[in-house]
C-alpha cells in the first residue's frame, strides 16, 4: 500500500485534530487509510473518480464517492484548518520567521467549483488564494480561495486578516514580522493592514500607482530572497 504520510504520522498528528461525527454510521474502513486516500488525491491532483482505491485500502475498499464525502464533511466542519493550526502551534519552533513572503497562487479548476472564474492570463478557469511562507519557503498560512478572475488585492484586508488570524490562533505573534511581496501587492489597504498588525512590509513599488509612498524603504537585498516562495509554488 502506498502512503503519502506514514500511518503513524496520520494517526498521531491528523486524526486527533479531526472532528468525529456523533450521528450516522461509523466508517467501515480505517480512518488512517481514508485520510491517506484524501492526501493522495490532493498530492497528485488526480480526479476523484480516478483514485486507485484498491491500492490505497488494505481490507475494506471504499468508493471514491465515500472518500469524497468524508473530505467534504471535514471541510464544512473546518477540521482541516483546525488541524493545521494545531500542527503550527506544536511545531512553531521549527519555523524560521526571520522574514516571510506573501504571494498569490492560481489553481486550475477543470470541472468548476464554488470559487472559479477566468483570469486574463489563464486559458482555463482557476481559483486564487494568497499564502504566506517562512524564510525556508514553508507555507504557514493561506486565505480562503476566491474566483480566479479576481486579482491578488481583491478584498485584501479580509484575506490578509484571515492569514494573520491563522498564525495568531497558533500562538505565533505577527508583531515585527518582516514580509516580502511583489509589486502586485503595492496598495494603501495592505500597507495599512500591515501597520495595524505591526508587520514590516517590504513590497516592491508598482510604477502604475504613481506612488505617493516613495518614502517607503524597499530592502532590495532581502526582497531578492522572495524567490523561495516561487519555488514553493512549483512544488505544489
Amino acid at each position: 500500500m502506498y502512503y503519502v504520510l506514514s500511518k503513524d504520522t496520520i494517526e498521531d498528528e491528523i486524526i486527533p485534530n479531526l472532528s468525529k461525527g456523533k450521528r450516522g454510521f461509523k466508517p467501515t474502513a480505517s480512518l488512517a487509510e481514508i485520510i491517506n486516500c484524501i492526501l493522495y488525491k490532493l498530492k497528485t491532483g488526480i480526479q476523484w473518480h480516478l483514485l486507485p482505491v484498491r491500492s490505497l485500502f488494505s481490507r475494506i475498499v471504499l468508493s471514491y464517492k465515500t472518500v469524497f464525502g468524508h473530505y467534504r464533511n471535514w471541510c464544512k466542519q473546518g477540521s482541516w484548518k483546525s488541524c493545521w493550526i494545531q500542527l503550527l502551534k506544536k511545531y512553531k519552533s521549527l519555523l524560521d520567521l526571520s522574514s516571510s513572503d506573501l504571494d498569490g497562487s492560481h489553481t486550475t479548476a477543470l470541472r468548476g467549483g464554488e470559487e472559479v472564474g477566468y483570469q486574463g492570463r489563464k486559458k482555463i478557469k482557476t481559483t486564487n488564494a494568497l499564502y504566506l511562507t517562512d524564510r525556508q519557503g514553508l507555507p504557514i498560512a493561506m486565505s480562503s480561495p476566491v474566483s480566479g478572475n479576481h486579482n491578488d488585492l481583491y478584498n485584501i484586508k479580509l484575506q490578509f486578516e484571515e492569514i494573520t488570524d491563522t498564525l495568531e490562533s497558533a500562538s505565533i505573534s505577527v508583531k515585527g514580522l518582516f514580509m516580502n511581496a511583489d509589486a502586485g501587492f503595492d496598495s494603501v489597504d495592505l500597507l495599512l493592514a500591515c501597520e495595524q498588525k505591526e508587520i514590516i512590509p517590504n513590497i516592491a513599488y508598482n510604477r502604475r500607482n504613481n506612488s505617493q509612498y516613495t518614502e517607503r524603504i524597499l530592502d532590495k537585498k532581502l526582497y531578492r530572497e522572495r524567490y523561495l516562495i516561487e519555488r514553493t509554488k512549483l512544488g505544489e
